[in-house]
């Protein structure tokens, strides 16, 4: 279990790292997102009715924390093995993160996974 817990971590560290190089702060993709894991609003709308957000707006992802919650929740709905027909992996969920539900099956999102799988060795 720890190790499983620690390989998110490692997933979700290298995420952040080449979405904002870690700043929480960071705006991009000319103002559509925010935080240090870049949210874009139609990523907050597909999560902000949990009941762990409700207290929340879409101006919170620059907050760590929030920002972490969001992604969890996304992958949640996103990388299931109902979803994709089997046992989501890492790569999964770094590709769904940059190009959407079914940003694991996009050749667009290759080169994106191999910067965040680069990241986690």
């Amino acid at each position: 279990m720890l190790v499983g817990i620690l390989l998110s971590l490692s997933l979700t560290g290298a995420i952040i790292q080449v979405e904002s190089g870690g700043n929480d702060n960071a705006v991009g993709d000319n103002g559509r997102a925010l935080g240090s894991m870049q949210i874009w609003q139609c990523v907050w709308d597909d999560v902000k009715s949990s009941p762990t957000l409700q207290d929340y707006t879409y101006q919170d992802v620059k907050k760590r924390k929030i920002a972490l919650i969001v992604f969890r929740l996304y992958m949640a709905r996103y990388a299931t093995k109902k979803r994709l027909g089997r046992t989501p992996t890492f790569q999964d969920k770094a590709r769904i993160w940059n190009g959407g539900p079914n940003g694991y099956k996009k050749q667009a999102t290759v080169k994106y996974w191999n910067k965040v799988k680069e990241l986690m060795k």
